[in-house]
């Protein structure tokens, strides 16, 4: 086990909270517990840096409660990427692979985020296939957007 990170005890209203995230939004009740069996809960105070850019990204981050700021390293004012909240995750590209983080993630407040590591997605692609398809599926969907919408970005801006 990590420090500072606990294994939550099942809970239903967890459970609802999952199932209104997009990469969990197609597991049915029964598919929600055990993902959320795999979820490990962490508590963070307004300012702390959850992680840093350049570190090794082992987790992919949900928001639970509270709101968190993505910014480039030590600029959390004029560096600022995204701010998330309730519901939305961050981190993901973590549980693809093991590159550098792009950014720093930081509680903008006191927050609550459940973390999925890598670890133990793999876990759930040996163990339970299907589920495992579906939150890849739909996190290769969120990707997917992601990019299109970058590179309207960048074609917009090239015009």
């Amino acid at each position: 086990m990590f420090a500072g990170f606990m294994r939550q005890a099942e809970t239903p209203r967890r459970w609802r909270r999952l199932a209104g995230v997009r990469i969990f939004c197609d597991l049915k009740p029964r598919e929600l517990r055990i993902v959320d069996g795999l979820l490990h809960e962490r508590g963070y105070i307004a300012g702390e840096v959850i992680f840093d850019e350049g570190e090794e990204g082992q987790a992919l981050y949900i928001v639970l409660e509270g709101r968190v700021l993505i910014c480039r390293q030590g600029d959390p004012e004029s560096g600022r990427i995204a701010e998330l909240g309730a519901g939305e995750f961050f981190g993901d590209l973590a549980l693809l692979d093991d590159a550098p983080r792009a950014a720093q993630a930081r509680a903008l407040e006191a927050c609550r985020l459940a973390v999925f590591f890598r670890a133990d997605f793999m876990s759930l692609l040996d163990t339970h296939a299907a589920i495992a398809s579906r939150v890849s599926l739909r996190l290769a969907r969120y990707i997917g957007e992601r990019l299109r919408g970058m590179n309207r970005k960048v074609l917009g801006a090239a015009t």
